[in-house]
């Protein structure tokens, strides 16, 4: 019993966060991915670009967050869904850094 109430609180906040992303970016789109024992992550694309992501304890708590925030849940990051997405400077400088195994120089 108290895991269920854990598990539905926990929802319910990730419910308050994606609603406040999509609120905030003119609307959210969202994908579920596992990764592993960490749990699932929940990656939110605005419908102005931007982009996040919450992570919840297990795919049940991710999905029902998801629901009760209303979001359209694409089934994979890629074709059209991953278009979407604005990265800016910041993003490329970082991701320049990892691929030479450290951070980018600025």
């Amino acid at each position: 019993m108290a895991d269920t109430k854990h598990a539905d609180r926990k929802a319910a906040k990730l419910a308050r966060e994606i609603t406040a992303f999509a609120k905030a970016h003119g609307g959210a789109e969202g994908q579920l991915a596992y990764i592993g024992q960490s749990g699932t992550r929940i990656v939110l694309v605005g419908a102005d670009g931007a982009w996040g992501d919450l992570v919840a304890p297990t795919h049940a708590v991710a999905a029902a967050a998801a629901e009760q925030a209303g979001l359209a849940l694409h089934d994979s990051f890629d074709g059209e869904f991953a278009a979407k997405v604005r990265t800016g400077p910041y993003e490329w400088s970082r991701m320049a850094g990892i691929q030479i195994g450290g951070r980018a120089a600025g």
